[in-house]
């Protein structure tokens, strides 16, 4: 029997970048971190291709210079045959981002080592090859874990909380039910490495390629080491009965024949790895935190690898995860109300990448495959809606995809590239058109302030001012946000910000309430406090927080 020792605070299962950004992050705060993971690193996975949102947790973490110095290959966007083009067509980082305008196409065993070497150096206990096969219960809650070792001990540890970041297995959401599954995205990879690969062109010869074919698409990630990994992503039983009448091998090279683009880029390439299969189904958790547990990572949940989320999602998810245990060791009286909004923050991103690969698919016309017809309706079934985490209409879906969010390079070429469905690029347009009008309207009063005094705001109904943990320096802590329909989260607010909404009632017009927020501001603080009060409005207004302002 194998006892660790001390005691620590937190045992996390699984040492990949959702598990070790956890540890590393909880460390730097003087949590006592258990780490298990059941293979002995540098080992074997998926996900090479990384999003430039990664690198400042990398930042965070302080392993970016270690990656820096790896070697790895930068990766300035992606290339593409997908659409309506039949041609190559390429979108790049530097367009939506002049601080961060690439990310690396990394090799996973020798990234995710680098990230839990840095783990340990920064406290963590870390136990390679041990692998997790029970969590413990006391009085309902979690309350340890049971392990065996690769040389065949076995053993016992106790904490205060459980994180599992087990990836795809899930061991808590596998035992507890917790998972649901999400029925538009009924996926299978087959993949493998090769040596010789026909590069991209300058300047896309980093990129990503990924090119639509009539089955489904492929990817290309070029890499440090002289090999491309190449996968196709095609319909689960498609690919399952093609599988088993074929075999990995046969089936792949069945796939790769027919799609134009990688059959020419591997013309005189050899397959030095794999073939590999994986489900990439998507799905969520439900809850994905309860009494004594976290899930975080691809053990929470998984969107179809499109974009290239899941590295992001998992890096993303582990800041939160330890800000979440933080909070929850420090002050019980958070935990629940935090956990409500680890959920609402990742959902917010997982959806995010939900929506646009949903679109994507709806929006290619390459074929008339079985593979692209299943993908191609844009509102769901009452089927799909069940299992799906949340159902947008098109409105919605833009809003919360490309109008809410912070871009990621890809939302324009969604809308340039495919052939979107009517209702959606609508909507697009009706939303692009009212803040245009909307900007336009204030951009006509600011020669003359007094009409904007004289205006009277009246907000949207259900937007108002809510008091709700939100993520800070490390942990969750208490703050006012602006609550809206159709947002979950709400948006954390200033105190100052938070006392104009409240003023807002439809009656009192702009002046009485900057009056109101100046009553008790020294005289020489009044012309700020109007002054931010008013770009404050503004902003509300633009984005139909401020339903409208009656008399401009």
């Amino acid at each position: 029997m194998v006892h660790p020792d001390p005691q620590p605070d937190v045992i996390i299962i699984g040492g990949g970048p959702a598990g070790s950004t956890t540890a590393t992050m909880l460390a730097r705060q003087g949590v006592r971190v258990l780490l298990f993971e059941r293979e002995k690193f540098p080992r074997h996975h998926v996900g090479e291709s990384l999003l430039p949102a990664s690198l400042p947790v990398l930042e965070e973490l302080g392993v970016l210079p270690a990656v820096e110095q790896a070697g790895f290959l930068r990766k300035w966007g992606a290339t593409m045959i997908w659409g309506k083009d039949a041609q190559p067509w390429s979108w790049y980082f530097r367009e939506t981002s002049s601080r961060y305008p690439h990310s690396y196409q990394v090799w996973r065993p020798q990234f995710d080592k680098l990230l839990l070497d840095n783990s340990r150096g920064q406290g963590v206990d870390v136990r390679e090859g041990h692998r997790v096969v029970q969590v413990l219960y006391r009085h309902g809650k979690p309350s340890g874990v049971r392990f065996n070792t690769q040389d065949g001990a076995t053993g016992t540890a106790t904490c205060r909380l459980v994180v599992d970041a087990s990836g795809q297995g899930g061991l808590v959401g596998r035992t507890l039910g917790l998972r649901r599954w999400d029925t538009f995205f009924q996926n299978l990879a087959v993949y493998a490495y090769f040596e010789g690969t026909q590069s991209l062109p300058p300047p896309d010869e980093t990129n990503i390629f990924i090119e639509s074919y009539f089955h489904g698409w492929f990817w290309n990630i070029p890499l440090h080491t002289g090999q491309a990994g190449i996968g196709a992503v095609v319909d689960s039983i498609t690919g399952q009965e093609g599988i088993q009448r074929l075999g990995l091998d046969q089936f792949l090279a069945e796939q790769i024949a027919q799609a134009r683009q990688t059959t020419a880029m591997l013309q005189d390439a050899t397959m030095v790895s794999g073939p590999f299969v994986v489900k990439d189904w998507s799905y969520t958790s439900e809850p994905m935190v309860g009494d004594g547990y976290i899930l975080v990572g691809d053990a929470a949940c998984f969107v179809d690898p499109l974009f290239s989320s899941g590295v992001h999602l998992a890096l993303m998810g582990g800041v939160m995860a330890a800000a979440l245990a933080v909070s929850t060791l420090k002050d019980p009286g958070i935990a629940d109300a935090a956990g409500r909004a680890y959920q609402e923050l990742y959902l917010q991103e997982y959806s995010h990448f939900r929506e646009m690969a949903r679109l994507f698919y709806t929006s290619n016309l390459t074929s008339d495959s079985y593979f692209w017809e299943a993908r191609r309706i844009l509102e769901q079934s009452p089927e799909q809606t069940r299992e799906a985490p949340e159902n947008f209409s098109p409105r919605h879906a833009f809003i919360r995809a490309v109008a809410g969010q912070p871009p990621r390079g890809y939302e324009r070429a969604v809308l340039e590239r495919g052939q979107a469905p009517a209702e959606f690029s609508e909507s697009v347009r009706a939303v692009e058109l009212d803040r245009a009008r909307r900007r336009e309207k204030l951009d006509g009063v600011s020669q003359n302030p007094g009409a904007l005094h004289a205006s009277v705001p009246k907000l949207r109904p259900g937007v108002a001012i809510e008091r709700r943990p939100v993520l800070g320096q490390g942990e969750f802590v208490w703050s006012q946000v602006i609550a809206s329909p159709g947002q979950s989260q709400g948006t954390p607010c200033s105190p100052l910000v938070a006392l104009l909404v409240s003023l807002i009632d439809g009656e009192t017009p702009v002046a009485g309430i900057l009056d109101v927020m100046c009553r008790d501001t020294a005289p020489d603080q009044v012309d700020a406090v109007t002054e931010n009060a008013l770009a404050a409005l503004g902003i509300l207004y633009v984005d139909g927080s401020i339903e409208e302002l009656r008399g401009l």
